[in-house]
């Protein structure tokens, strides 16, 4: 299995995920020139895609998707109230677009959207099961029990680790943004991260980073945060940072 989170912020997130020769795209919230090149800088072309696997409708998760979709004509996957909310959807093929509600197969692997926590009509993380399992689970105000049991036993799993919530409150947004992001609606504290992970039976070999605030976070505060919960419990686990600006691949 491979993992490569292309890019993972406020401003555009994509991860590549290919297990048992099946290729997959999770969200496209950059631009497709540039989704296209860090494909290529994997060895792998966009057309060779098995299909797209959206979260959400929020711009910096499909900010890409309509000019990918138009190259490619690849299957887009996501939930139907997501279809109807995303501000490209006109200018999506009607032939790509495939409403999931409940787990399905592609390519051999199986694929199961799960509810998430966020402002959005009807956003999800997804689970893909092959010979290995990896899952997504940003963009959520809380771990819920369904997050928590979708996780689990995940070889590799990214994980939002959006903001740490003093530097948040004593930051410079404006406070009805805070709330947002501090609700159960909103993003994931490094330290939520940090517990989700603690609560799993079966560890992953790999736990990427992911969605990290500019503003309101910064990579050694997430990593040590998350690493010093963990090791109080008697934990180690690898972790892995993910950027806006570059590719980090595990």
């Amino acid at each position: 299995m491979q993992v490569s989170v292309l890019a993972s912020g406020s401003k555009g997130n994509a991860v590549y995920v290919e297990m048992d020769g099946c290729r997959l795209l999770l969200d496209a919230g950059i631009s497709a020139t540039r989704i296209k090149k860090a494909l290529l800088a994997q060895d792998v072309d966009a057309a060779s895609l098995d299909g797209v696997l959206i979260t959400h409708e929020h711009r910096d998760h499909i900010a890409g998707l309509a000019t990918l979709s138009k190259w490619y004509h690849l299957p887009i996957f996501s939930r139907r109230a997501t279809f109807e909310n995303m501000s490209c959807r006109g200018q999506l093929p009607p032939e790509c677009i495939c409403p999931v509600e409940s787990g399905f197969k592609l390519a051999g692997l199986t694929v199961t959207p799960f509810s998430t926590s966020h402002d959005a009509a009807d956003p999800v993380g997804y689970r893909i099961q092959g010979s290995q399992c990896m899952a997504l689970a940003t963009d959520l105000g809380f771990v819920t029990a369904n997050v928590q049991s979708a996780i689990e036993g995940a070889d590799t799993l990214v994980l939002e680790a959006n903001h740490d919530p003093e530097v948040l409150k004593n930051g410079s947004y404006p406070w009805v943004l805070k709330r947002r992001i501090l609700s159960n609606r909103g993003h994931l504290a490094n330290s939520d991260a940090a517990w989700a992970i603690a609560r799993m039976k079966r560890r992953p070999r790999k736990v990427f980073l992911a969605h990290l605030s500019e503003e309101n976070n910064r990579p050694d505060l997430a990593r040590d945060t998350v690493q010093r919960i963990l090791a109080k419990q008697g934990i180690q686990q690898e972790i892995i940072m993910t950027s806006q600006t570059e590719t980090v691949s595990g």
